[in-house]
C-alpha cells in the first residue's frame, strides 16, 4: 500500500528528483560509540524501519558518511539489498574520522574524492542521487570542495550536488562555481533562524530545501518527557542540547501539548503536526524524519499527506511568540 499521492511529489530545486514530502533520515541508525550518537541501536530494527518507510511510500533516504562512522551507510545498503523498492539515496561528505574515532573536517578535493568512493562502496551503488557538503568547514576550502563535487557530477558518480548548513554568503561563493541543487538546514518551530535571510534567498535562486530535525531530534514527537530526557544514555548528544534542558524543556513540553491537541482533531501525533508546520513554508520542498523502528515510522508516515490549516499554523506561531525564551 502506498500512502502518498503522485500529485504530492515535489521537485527538488533544479533537479529531476521528485521527492515525497518526507524522507527517511538515517542519522540515529548509525548507532552508538561516536561523537554525535543517539545511543546504541539494533541494526535489524533499523532495516525494519527503512523497509517500513519504503512500503508506506517514502521514496528517499538521507544519510551521511559520518553517521556511525560509515555504519549508517552500510545499514542503508543492507536494507536496500533486501527490498524491491528503489528510493533515491542522498549522502554527505566533509566530516571524516581518525582511527581513534575522533572526527575532523575537510573539504579538500582529494578528501572529497576519497569520501565519495568510500560512500559508493559502503552504499553499494554506482551513483549517488544527491551528494552534499555536510558542513561549510573549513570555510576557506568551500570553493575547492564544491569544485570537486561539480567534477564528480560531470563524471557521473553523482547525479545532483547540494550543501548543508551553509549561510547565504557561502552559497553565493559556491554558485560562482556550479549551481546548487539543494540546501539542507535545520528547521523546526524551535529553530527558525533560516527564515530571516536563508529561505528568501533560496526561494529567489530556485534552490530546493530539505530540512532536518523538523521534530527537533525527537523533542516534538509527543513521546518525550522530562523523565525520558533524564534517562537518556550517556553517549546521547541530546543530553547537552539547550532545548532538552531547563529552562526551555518545560516550555517545549507545553508546546507539545498544543501540537498533541491539534493533531488529536485529525487523528495524527504531535510529531506529524511538527513536521507539517515546517512543510507549511513555501521554501521547504521536503522534510527529513528519522525512525529507529517500524513502529516509529508508522507513527510519522501520516506526515506524507497531513497539512496544517492556516488557522492552525497561526495558532502555533502565536504560542511561540507568547512563550519565547
Amino acid at each position: 500500500m502506498t500512502m502518498v499521492e503522485t500529485s504530492s511529489l515535489r521537485t527538488l530545486g533544479n533537479s529531476d528528483l521528485q521527492l515525497t514530502p518526507i524522507g527517511f533520515g538515517a542519522w540515529a541508525i548509525g548507532g552508538g560509540d561516536w561523537k554525535f550518537a543517539w545511543g546504541p541501536q539494533d541494526d535489524n530494527q533499523s532495516i525494519e524501519a527503512i523497509h517500513r518507510a519504503l512500503d508506506l511510500g517514502i521514496n528517499w533516504i538521507d544519510t551521511a558518511a559520518v553517521y556511525g562512522l560509515g555504519h549508517s551507510e552500510e545499514v542503508v545498503a543492507r536494507a536496500l539489498k533486501s527490498t524491491s523498492h528503489k528510493p533515491y539515496v542522498f549522502t554527505k561528505c566533509a566530516l571524516r574520522w581518525n582511527e581513534d574515532r575522533s572526527i575532523y573536517n575537510s573539504i579538500k578535493a582529494d578528501s572529497v574524492r576519497l569520501e565519495l568512493e568510500a560512500s559508493l562502496r559502503r552504499l553499494n551503488v554506482e551513483t549517488i542521487d544527491l551528494y552534499q557538503i555536510h558542513w561549510p568547514n573549513p570555510d576557506p576550502e568551500i570553493e575547492e570542495g564544491w569544485g570537486e563535487l561539480a567534477k564528480l557530477q560531470q563524471q557521473g558518480k553523482i547525479r545532483w550536488i547540494g550543501v548543508s548548513n551553509f549561510n547565504v554568503e557561502q552559497m553565493k561563493r559556491a554558485q560562482k562555481i556550479a549551481p546548487i541543487t539543494s540546501l539542507q538546514p535545520p528547521y523546526s518551530m524551535l529553530r527558525r533562524a533560516i527564515e530571516a535571510e536563508i529561505l528568501p534567498f533560496v526561494q529567489e535562486q530556485g534552490i530546493g530545501v530539505i530540512n532536518y530535525s523538523p521534530m527537533l531530534s525527537g523533542l516534538l514527537t509527543g513521546k518525550m518527557t522530562a523523565e525520558r530526557v533524564a534517562a537518556m544514555p550517556a553517549d546521547d548528544w541530546r543530553r547537552n542540547a539547550v532545548e532538552f534542558n531547563e529552562p526551555r524543556l518545560s516550555r517545549n513540553l507545553q508546546l507539545v501539548e498544543l501540537l498533541r491537541e491539534i493533531g488529536g482533531g485529525h487523528g495524527v501525533t504531535a510529531g506529524v503536526v511538527a513536521v507539517a508546520w515546517t512543510l507549511h513554508h513555501p521554501a521547504i520542498a521536503a522534510a527529513i524524519v528519522g525512525g529507529r523502528s517500524g513502529k516509529q515510522v508508522e507513527e510519522i508516515a501520516p506526515a506524507l499527506n497531513f497539512r496544517l490549516s492556516q488557522e492552525e499554523y497561526v495558532r502555533i506561531n502565536a504560542f511561540l511568540a507568547e512563550n519565547a525564551t
